[in-house]
């Protein structure tokens, strides 16, 4: 797998999760969900992200949009 799909799927995952915990836990969680959004904005514009670094010290080889 390599560092963008980890990331994408990673980030997949958060948006899941934030909703759930939106879902049971308490509305203000939508604050989570919206920060995972923005966060993907900024790696879309600027290419840095992270979630890359932390996947590339786990050994994830270097993807297209990651290196």
């Amino acid at each position: 797998m390599t560092i963008d799909r980890a990331v994408m799927m990673f980030a997949g995952f958060m948006v899941l999760l934030s909703v759930a915990l939106t879902f049971y836990v308490s509305p203000w969680f939508v604050l989570f969900t919206i920060f995972i959004g923005l966060n993907q904005i900024q790696a879309s514009i600027t290419g840095f992200c992270p979630a890359a670094l932390v996947f590339r010290k786990f050994g994830c080889p270097a993807g297209v949009a990651f290196k």
